[in-house]
């Protein structure tokens, strides 16, 4: 048995002691900073909900414009080849980000959601967390491995200050890096900074919505199981919702090397389909859609295909080359799906739209930890029954499917299926492991031939 050395208590406390400091500062500066561009945001966001068509066939492709134009000249400024993108930060790059980019992501985003592209917030916030982190890091010359917590602190931060949710946002920060797997030395100096960075998101008076949605305080395993088919079909929409936004990206990109395009024209395109899709589907789905969000929060009726409409928004959006969040899509589309379906399982609309609305983001990022965490902080203890289950079944029913191509894959979720381990999600070969072929031909093929 290991002896305990003397320092070692001293060594943690002066671990706790560097990631207070470290961590509060940069919570600090990342909340400011996602305040400033939540602030400018709230300010635009929302004015094209009542606009004609003809109207965006003007407004949405210019947005496109702009985006292509600051996406593919902007990124020319940049020399060092690192990419920009937190989770190939941490998991590839040692915690090094390109400093001079900072600003685009963020100025990007600001003209795809007030345009009416069809994205979310949090993803220029985790930039703008770890880009901050990353610079810290720079100047005080840490070393790679603490750099590489430090780029985690600031994305932890960041999603913290745009959900409202603390220690959730803290969670998905960590989470997100890798499927199957949370970086439990990653746990303090991330929870402390997005607490420090909501505190300081609040100050600056960032609103954070409070919703009040009567949970049933005598759960019973029926409802139980109702919650876990709600997983379930979440898991199915934000499968479709990662297919179709790799569908279009890759349409966009044929279509750029047939024609022969210049970058900058995919996102123009794009916005054009978006507007002419104006036609046929609610304003509702542009920006991002968070008053049809609330109304299924509400209990309100929601069409039956609102879910869908949003996955197709978003896909062309992304897709074709707008940037912009990915995670409040994945609200939209999980709470309008459990409000869907929540009347067809004995559950209240507005219990299933607060389900659906943390099951898809448990499913799209494999986050099912940070989505419980959220359920409860959004909604309450009483919600704790009603996502723990729909969290751990949507996460397990979208298999090895990501919205972030760079998540690595570190534990396979089933042991019927092999993945090889520290491979990115769009790379890796998934298939059925060996001990799920024997188990099918020694005890299913045998039992079906006894019968006959």
């Amino acid at each position: 048995m290991r002896r305990l050395s003397p320092a070692e208590p001293l060594v943690m406390l002066a671990t706790i002691g560097l990631w207070l400091l470290l961590a509060m500062l940069t919570g600090a500066l990342v909340g400011t900073g996602c305040s400033l561009f939540l602030g400018v945001l709230f300010l635009g966001e929302g004015r094209l909900y009542d606009a004609s068509t003809g109207l965006l066939l003007v407004v949405l492709p210019l947005a496109g414009l702009l985006n292509g134009l600051l996406l593919h000249y902007g990124y020319r400024l940049d020399r060092s080849g690192l990419r920009d993108a937190p989770i190939v930060a941490v998991n590839e790059q040692d915690g090094r980000i390109p400093l001079v980019t900072i600003w685009i992501k963020p100025v990007a985003a600001l003209i795809t959601l007030i345009s009416g592209g069809s994205a979310g917030k949090e993803g220029p916030c985790s930039h703008i967390g770890a880009s901050v982190a990353a610079a810290i890091g720079r100047v005080l010359r840490l070393d790679p491995e603490l750099r590489k917590r430090l780029v985690a602190c600031g994305v932890s931060a960041g999603f913290a200050s745009v959900f409202g949710t603390p220690v959730a946002g803290a969670i998905y920060g960590i989470e997100m890096l890798a499927i199957g797997r949370i970086r439990h030395d990653f746990l303090f100096p991330g929870i402390v900074a997005g607490v420090t960075s909501f505190v300081v998101s609040r100050f600056w008076g960032m609103p954070y919505p409070e919703y009040r949605i009567a949970f049933d305080p005598s759960f019973t395993q029926l409802l139980f199981l109702a919650t876990i088919l709600i997983g379930v079909l979440c898991g199915i929409a934000a499968s479709w919702f990662v297919e179709l936004c790799n569908l279009v990206h890759r349409f966009f990109l044929w279509l750029r090397t047939r024609l022969a395009l210049w970058p900058p024209l995919l996102p123009v395109l794009g916005g054009i389909a978006l507007a002419l899709l104006t036609v046929v589907a609610p304003n509702d789905y542009l920006g991002l859609s968070l008053p049809v969000m609330d109304r299924a929060l509400q209990g309100e009726a929601v069409a039956w295909s609102g879910f869908l409409w949003k996955i197709l928004f978003v896909a062309l959006t992304l897709g074709s080359g707008f940037y912009g969040g990915i995670v409040t899509p994945q609200f939209v589309i999980g709470a309008l799906t459990g409000a869907t379906f929540a009347p067809l399982l004995g559950m209240a609309p507005a219990q299933g739209a607060a389900v659906g609305l943390v099951a898809v983001v448990a499913s799209a990022s494999n986050t099912p930890v940070a989505a419980v965490l959220m359920g409860i902080e959004l909604f309450g203890a009483g919600a704790t029954l009603y996502v723990a289950g729909a969290c751990a079944a949507a996460y397990l029913m979208i298999g090895h499917r990501s919205v972030y191509p760079a998540q690595q894959i570190a534990y396979a979720k089933s042991a019927w299926v092999s993945a090889p381990a520290h491979q990115r999600v769009g790379e890796e070969k998934v298939q059925l492991s060996f001990g799920l072929l024997r188990w099918w031909r020694e005890v299913v093929i045998d039992l079906w031939r006894r019968r006959r």
